[in-house]
């Protein structure tokens, strides 16, 4: 299989070609997808992470981006119950602890608001709901704080119901009625009446200070809202009065399709650029005449170039937002007003693709220097000639793939391109042997010895690859152990089988995982830890407390005055009565490590202690 792709990401495609053919194909495909997570129970291991990651990388935000937060809601939990167990059973329980005193919260804090509501003769419908256990735990690791300061554990919602013209002055009438009551807080105010989400969800959101100092997240909208909210695009062919949504699912379809017809085969990268350019959230800006674009979130000016034409980005030089000029990488922001500055000299070049986020423009550019490549491989396509018929062989397709594999390029197009800028001098080709018009590359010979030596490793290793079990039994495996997320004995983990670097262990919270198993789950291995007290791992805590007389020494002998644990690394940082410290430590397992957390969060001043793991 072409190596820039796998089956998964063909699979994607394919669903996508359909989608923009007929929509109603995804809302099949999304039902079938939360079904497949809800009898995950009965599968294996690797693939109970496989599909969680492959629904959180892409399932998930398509359904968000269809509207369907319900479904959406459901799947992230249910990936995370499969992906971060311990994490999602903590949250779990804790809101289940929780919920009685939550009752009576928001009892106590609706009663005032339904009272105002009835006098102002409203007809509406109003409840708190509980925010979904992956939100909770994206906001603790966002903000890194515990479960009990996250203040939006759940959101107040305001149903009215109002004909169509009176809509949005009913909903603000409702606001201003609420921030009677309660203060609201300025930057959470989210008007998606005046400017509706792409994928036409409308509602006003507020945060306003309620009873007890906390913060309460109240949402209002009217019930044909609701409707799209709850259902989406499923809502979307009923309300076909409302031109304006329809549209807006019309024009992304549009899009896709137009990136679906200007992709190569490498089914990886679309994918990829398919969830920059089309899943994320987006942003709107304003053209100089004062007409909306949106874009999506970490779009560059020059993707707002591209956007607006193929000839504007091609030619792009800098960009004047809100009046003042910035270079063609600056990220945009809701609300700017963006003047692109063009010059006929201008082209395309390689960095370009760095800080593009749409498909659009990744496509144009790509497409841009490979014409360019080409012009140029010409040059070494007449210099390539000419050698091989002094050998006697042909100019044909078999012989450039010979060629390409003897030289590890991608494609004949790199050889050429690498024979033009004389990367490849061609010196080589005295070994190969003709047989007709065919090139036989010479055998290499290198392989033994690498062979050998990798034989070797393995035996002065064999006390780390006793370390884990690959399906039921120990075998001595080469592997390493992830920089990203830095894996010790007893977390959650996969293996990983890379090319060039054999297997690595990732721990199934890491950063990459959703990234490497939704991309690749052919190339999961099933991995447990074995125990074994010899080994230990090096691992880093991130403490944070007030700057006392005494503090480090009491840090210092916990760790290895009382638990014995060798210290490889420590520096201590104090500002205005605050201290930062980080340790990198060795431990043989999580149960220690977890010992120690606990202990250290024990200690007098002692705020908060987090463990980290990237280099």
């Amino acid at each position: 299989m072409d190596t820039n792709t796998t089956q998964q990401a063909e699979n994607f495609k394919k669903i996508l070609v359909t989608l923009t053919d007929d929509p109603r194909v995804i809302l099949i495909k999304l039902a079938d997808r939360l079904h497949n997570m809800r009898t995950l129970d009965s599968m294996k291991r690797e693939k109970q992470l496989k599909v969680s990651s492959e629904t959180v990388y892409v399932y998930a935000p398509l359904a968000h981006r269809m509207g369907l937060y319900n479904i959406k809601t459901e799947m992230e939990d249910l990936a995370m119950k499969y992906m971060e167990p311990d994490t999602y059973r903590y949250i779990a329980q804790k809101l289940s602890d929780t919920k009685r005193e939550r009752t009576k919260y928001i009892n106590d804090f609706i009663r005032p608001i339904k009272e105002k509501l009835e006098k102002a003769e409203f007809d509406f419908e109003i409840y708190g709901r509980p925010k979904s256990i992956h939100s909770i735990s994206n906001k603790m690791k966002k903000k890194g704080v515990a479960f009990e300061e996250v203040y939006d554990l759940f959101a107040i919602r305001i149903i009215v119901n109002s004909p169509l013209e009176k809509e949005k002055e009913d909903c603000w009438k409702v606001y201003s009625i609420i921030t009677d009551e309660y203060t609201p807080s300025i930057e959470r105010l989210r008007d998606w009446l005046s400017n509706p989400k792409s994928n036409g969800y409308e509602a006003l959101h507020t945060t306003v200070m309620g009873p007890q100092g906390k913060w309460v997240e109240v949402q209002v909208r009217t019930k044909r809202m609701n409707e799209i909210a709850e259902k989406g695009l499923a809502a979307h062919w009923k309300y076909k009065e409302g031109a304006t949504d329809e549209s807006r699912f019309d024009k992304w379809f549009h899009q896709i399709r137009e990136a679906l017809t200007n992709q190569d085969n490498n089914s990886l990268d679309f994918l990829q650029d398919f969830k920059t350019s089309f899943l994320a959230e987006e942003i709107y800006v304003y053209t100089p005449k004062g007409d909306v674009r949106m874009l999506p979130v970490g779009a560059t000016a020059l993707d707002f170039a591209f956007s607006v034409h193929t000839a504007v980005g091609s030619k792009c030089i800098g960009a004047k937002v809100n009046h003042k000029l910035v270079p063609i990488s600056y990220k945009l922001k809701s609300g700017d007003q963006i003047e692109i500055i063009t010059s006929a000299k201008q082209k395309p070049n390689l960095e370009w693709l760095n800080f593009v986020v749409t498909s659009k423009a990744k496509t144009k550019i790509k497409d841009t220097l490979k014409e360019e490549k080409r012009s140029i491989a010409e040059e070494g396509k007449y210099i390539l000639q000419r050698k091989l018929e002094g050998m006697g062989a042909a100019m044909n397709q078999h012989n450039l793939e010979e060629l390409s594999n003897f030289y590890k390029t991608g494609s004949s197009l790199d050889l050429l391109y690498d024979i033009s800028t004389k990367k490849i001098d061609l010196k080589e080709l005295k070994e190969f042997t003709t047989s007709g018009d065919k090139l036989i590359a010479p055998k290499p010979v290198k392989i033994i010895t690498e062979e050998k030596h990798f034989a070797n490793h393995n035996i002065a290793n064999k006390k780390d690859a006793e370390l884990i079990i690959f399906g039921e039994k120990s075998d001595q495996i080469m592997y390493s152990l992830a920089n990203c997320c830095k894996p010790i004995p007893g977390d959650d983990v996969f293996g990983f089988v890379t090319t060039g670097e054999g297997l690595k262990i990732h721990r199934t919270n890491c950063s990459n995982a959703a990234r490497l198993l939704a991309n690749y789950g052919h190339r999961v291995v099933k991995t447990k830890w074995a125990k074994n007290k010899e080994i230990s791992f090096l691992t880093g805590l991130k403490i944070v407390g007030l700057d006392d007389v005494g503090v480090i020494h009491k840090i210092t002998n916990l760790i290895s005055g009382e638990m014995k644990f060798n210290i490889s690394a420590m520096t201590i940082e104090a500002k205005d009565g605050i201290f930062q410290g980080n340790v990198k430590i060795f431990v043989h397992d999580r149960d220690e490590l977890e010992e120690l957390l606990d202990r250290l969060k024990a200690l007098p001043g002692i705020e908060k202690v987090d463990r980290y793991d990237t280099e």
